[in-house]
C-alpha cells in the first residue's frame, strides 16, 4: 500500500512517521576562567598548588592585572603561560602551538604527579578558544606592542602563528641576531684594522697542521672557515675532535697574525661551567704539546721573526663565562658590556650548547668589534636549562652544510679536497659559511655500541625515517651484542639488579664479563666496568697512615684524594628526573643505604638523609668565587686526622684543583651551601662531563622531558662502557621519537 499505513502483525493499524533528527549537541561553553579575572586567578592558585604553574608565573599575571586597567583574562593567561615557558627553556609563548597541544604548555605531568584528581587541564580551559580570539585579547597598548617600545610584552605575528615575548627576551633575540649578522658582514668585507689572511700562507699553514689524507678532513675545513670569519661555529658529536681542531685553529690564527701584524693575538678560552672549563683546560694542555710549532714558526717571514713576538703561544687557562664577563653580586649585569668591552682578540667558548640566550647575548655585547668568536659544542645535546637553544638554532642547517659554490671552490683550493655536491647550495646563507660540522668520530667506531646507539638515537624523523624504523634501529643496536653496551630492563621498583649495577657495575652482563677490550688511545687493556664499590674501596685501601699529620704534610692526603676522585669518575648513574622513585632525590638516599648495607659506607640514617659522611660525593650547584668552586665541580667527602684530638677525625671535602702546587682543594663541609649528593645525577647536570662507565636510568612513565636529546646526551657521557636501564620496557622507544621543540 502507498497510503502511508502499514499493517501491524499484532493487529494494530498505525501511521508510520519519519524518525526525528537528533537534537543538536549544545555548543561547548567557554571556560569561566576565560571571561573572569577572579575565576582565572582561582584556577592559577590550583595550578600552583599542584605544581603545574610556578608561583612566579601567577604573581606576574596578578601584577599586570593590578597595574593595568581592563586587562582581559585571555591576556593574563598568555602572560602566565609566557612566563612559565621561560622555566621550560622557551623564550616566548607560541599561541598556535599552545592551542594545538594545550597541556604541553604546562609540561604535564610534572615530576612526581600522577594526574589523579586534577584541576582543570589547559586543554579543558582552552577547548573553545580560537587563535583569532586570543590574538584580539593581546590588543592592549599599555602592555603589548609589536616591537620597539616600552611595553613589558612584545607580540610578533607571522602568517603561521603569533608569539608573545617578555620584552627582555625579545630584546635578547634582536641583539643576538644583530651582533652575529654584523660579524658575518664584517668578515665578508674585511674588518677595519684587520689584515685578511694571505691565501698562500693560509694554505701552507693548514698543510703543516693537517697532513694530507685520502679522505675529506673536516677539521681542516673547520680551521679554514673559522680563519676567515669573525664568527665561527665548530659542532660535532663526542670524539669528533672539537678540542683538537680548536687548538690547531688557534695555532693557525697566531701564525697568520704574527706574519701579518708582527704581534700575537690576545686569546681567551671559556666554558659555561667550572666542570666544563676544567675539562677543556686538561684537553687543551694535552694537545698544545703535539703542535708542530717549529714548522709553523719557520713559515713566518723575516719581518715577523725578529724578537720574541714571533713565538707562537697558545693559552691553556680556561675560565667560566661568568668570571670572564665579571659577574657582579646580586645582579644580572656584568662588569664587561658594550661600553666596557673585553680586552681580547679571539674568544673560544666550549660546550656552547649549555649557554642560554641571555648569557650568549651578554658575551656578544661585550666583545670588541674586531674580535673573533668561536663556538664549540654538540648541536644535538640538550640545550641550556635556562631559556633558549642558541647553538641548536644556529646549527639547524649544519647537517647539509649549504656552502655556496664560491665557498666550496675556496675550500677546495685551500685543502686540495673537493666538497661533495650534496653539501653545496647556491642559496646558502652567510651563517652557513661560518659553520662546520665534524663528521668522523675518533672515539666511537663501527665496533662501538655506544657510537652506534648514539647514531641511531640522533637521527631526526623525516620522510625517509618514521618512528617505527627509528625505534627498530635503536633496538637493533641494543640487541647486537656490542662489547661496550648493556641493556637492562627492571622488573619493578625493588628490582635488585639496579642495586647490583650501582655497587659493582654488573660486569657479568657485558660480553666476556667486560674483559679483553683495549683502549684505542693507549693500547692498554681496559679494566671491566665498575660501580661505586670501586671508589669506596680506593678510599679505604689507599688511606694514608693515621700517624701522618694532615695539616703539616698534605702530599700523601692530596695523592689519596686524587686516587679517590679518579676512581669515582669510573662510574656514574644518570637520571632523567629529580623527583619520584626514579628521580635523583629518591635514588640518592636509596643508593646510600644500599652502600651502607654492603659496609662500604658508615653513617646514621640522619647523616645519610641530611648530613655529612665520609664517602659522600657532592656536586656544586652554584659558582662560589670565595672558595674557588664552580657550578658542576664534584668533590668527595674524606675523613682526615683531627690535630686537636689524636685518634679522632674531621670531615673535609676534596675537590680537584688546576694548580699543580695545590692539586686538591680541601673545604670544610660547613662552608658548602649549594651542593647536592650525586650517587645519582640528572642528565642536565652531567653535561660537560664524561665517565668510564655511565648508567642511564629511564623512569617507568613517559614525561615531557624524556626526549631524543636527553637520551643522546646521557649515553654520550659514557667513554668506554654504557648501561641503559629502563624502569619499564618501552620507555626508551617512546623517548627517542620525541624531540625538544623550543619556541
Amino acid at each position: 500500500m502507498n497510503d502511508g499505513y502499514t499493517l501491524d502483525l499484532f493487529g494494530d493499524d498505525t501511521l508510520e512517521t519519519p524518525a526525528s533528527p537528533p537534537a543538536p549537541a549544545p555548543a561547548p561553553q567557554p571556560h569561566p576562567a576565560l571571561a573572569s579575572q577572579e575565576a582565572l586567578m582561582a584556577l592559577f592558585e590550583r595550578w600552583v598548588a599542584r605544581g603545574w604553574l610556578r608561583d612566579l608565573d601567577r604573581a606576574l599575571a596578578s601584577f599586570f592585572a593590578r597595574e593595568a586597567s581592563n586587562t582581559p583574562p585571555l591576556l593574563l593567561l598568555a602572560v602566565a603561560l609566557a612566563s612559565h615557558q621561560l622555566g621550560r627553556g622557551h623564550v616566548c609563548l607560541d599561541l598556535r602551538a599552545t592551542l594545538d597541544s594545550p597541556d604541553f604548555a604546562l609540561s604535564l605531568p610534572p615530576e612526581g604527579d600522577d594526574l589523579s584528581d586534577p584541576p582543570p587541564l589547559p586543554s579543558q580551559v582552552l577547548e573553545t578558544l580560537t587563535i583569532m580570539q586570543w590574538q584580539a585579547a593581546l590588543d592592549h597598548p599599555t602592555l603589548v606592542c609589536g616591537g620597539h617600545g616600552n611595553t613589558p610584552l612584545v607580540c610578533v605575528s607571522s602568517p603561521h602563528t603569533t608569539r608573545l615575548y617578555l620584552r627582555r627576551y625579545w630584546q635578547f633575540e634582536q641583539t643576538l641576531h644583530q651582533e652575529i649578522a654584523t660579524r658575518l658582514t664584517a668578515a665578508a668585507r674585511g674588518a677595519p684594522g684587520q689584515v685578511p689572511p694571505q691565501k698562500a700562507l693560509l694554505k701552507r699553514s693548514l698543510d703543516t697542521l693537517f697532513p694530507a689524507t685520502s679522505t675529506l678532513d673536516w677539521q681542516k675545513i673547520a680551521c679554514a672557515l673559522a680563519a676567515r670569519s669573525h664568527f665561527a661555529i665548530i659542532t660535532g658529536g663526542p670524539g669528533t675532535g672539537k678540542t683538537t681542531t680548536v687548538v690547531r685553529l688557534l695555532a693557525l690564527l697566531q701564525t697568520l697574525q704574527l706574519a701579518n701584524a708582527g704581534h700575537a693575538l690576545r686569546i681567551r678560552l671559556a666554558a659555561p661551567t667550572g666542570k666544563a672549563a676544567a675539562r677543556l683546560n686538561e684537553s687543551i694542555a694535552g694537545q698544545v704539546g703535539k703542535l708542530p710549532m717549529g714548522e709553523l714558526e719557520a713559515l713566518l717571514d723575516a719581518r715577523s721573526q725578529a724578537g720574541d713576538a714571533s713565538t707562537i703561544t697558545i693559552p691553556t687557562e680556561v675560565t667560566t663565562l661568568h668570571r670572564l664577563l665579571g659577574a657582579r653580586p646580586d645582579t644580572r649585569h656584568f662588569r664587561h658590556h658594550p661600553n666596557n668591552p673585553l680586552a681580547l682578540d679571539v674568544l673560544v667558548i666550549d660546550e656552547a650548547s649549555m649557554v642560554d640566550i641571555e648569557l650568549m647575548t651578554a658575551v656578544l655585547s661585550a666583545l670588541p668589534a674586531h674580535a673573533k668568536l668561536v663556538l664549540l659544542g654538540d648541536k644535538d645535546q640538550l640545550a641550556s636549562v635556562e631559556a633558549g637553544a642558541v647553538l641548536g638554532d644556529l646549527c639547524r642547517r649544519a647537517e647539509a652544510a649549504h656552502y655556496t659554490p664560491e665557498t666550496a671552490q675556496w675550500l677546495s683550493e685551500l685543502t686540495g679536497q673537493p666538497l661533495p655536491d650534496g653539501l653545496t647550495n647556491h642559496a646558502g646563507q652567510a651563517l652557513d659559511q661560518a659553520i662546520t660540522m665534524l663528521r668522523v668520530s675518533h672515539r666511537f667506531d663501527a665496533q662501538s655500541g655506544i657510537g652506534q646507539l648514539a647514531q641511531a638515537i640522533n637521527q631526526p624523523l623525516s620522510r625517509d625515517l618514521n618512528e617505527r624504523d627509528k625505534q627498530s634501529a635503536v633496538q637493533g643496536a641494543l640487541r647486537h651484542g656490542y662489547a661496550d653496551l648493556h641493556h637492562l630492563i627492571l622488573s619493578s621498583e625493588d628490582d635488585t639488579a639496579l642495586e647490583r649495577l650501582v655497587i659493582t657495575g654488573s660486569p657479568e652482563r657485558f660480553p666476556n664479563a667486560g674483559k679483553g677490550r683495549v683502549d684505542k688511545r693507549s693500547g692498554i687493556e681496559l679494566a671491566p666496568p665498575t660501580g661505586y664499590r670501586h671508589y669506596l674501596t680506593a678510599l679505604r685501601n689507599q688511606r694514608p697512615d693515621s700517624g701522618v699529620a694532615f695539616e703539616d704534610n698534605r702530599e700523601p692526603y692530596n695523592a689519596w684524594a686524587q686516587q679517590v676522585l679518579n676512581a669515582y669518575g669510573h662510574f656514574q648513574l644518570l637520571c632523567a628526573l629529580r623527583k619520584g622513585p626514579w628521580g635523583v632525590e629518591g635514588l640518592n638516599l636509596r643508593i646510600a643505604r644500599v652502600l651502607r648495607r654492603e659496609r662500604l659506607l658508615s653513617a646514621s640514617d640522619m647523616e645519610l638523609e641530611k648530613g655529612w659522611f665520609e664517602g659522600r660525593p657532592v656536586l656544586v650547584t652554584q659558582n662560589d668565587y670565595s672558595l674557588g668552586l664552580m657550578n658542576g665541580d664534584i668533590g668527595i667527602t674524606l675523613a682526615v686526622p683531627d690535630p686537636r684530638a689524636p685518634g679522632r677525625t674531621l670531615l673535609r671535602v676534596a675537590f680537584p684543583n688546576s694548580d699543580p702546587e695545590k692539586p686538591i682543594r680541601w673545604v670544610l663541609p660547613s662552608r658548602l651551601h649549594a651542593v647536592e649528593t650525586v650517587f645519582a645525577m640528572t642528565v642536565h647536570k652531567s653535561q660537560g662531563s664524561e665517565f668510564l662507565h655511565t648508567a642511564l636510568l629511564l623512569p617507568a612513565t613517559i614525561n615531557p622531558i624524556l626526549t631524543r636529546e636527553l637520551v643522546y646526551t646521557g649515553i654520550t657521557r659514557a667513554r668506554e662502557w654504557l648501561t641503559v636501564a629502563e624502569a619499564k620496557r618501552g620507555i626508551l622507544n617512546e623517548a627517542v621519537v620525541r624531540e625538544v621543540m623550543r619556541a
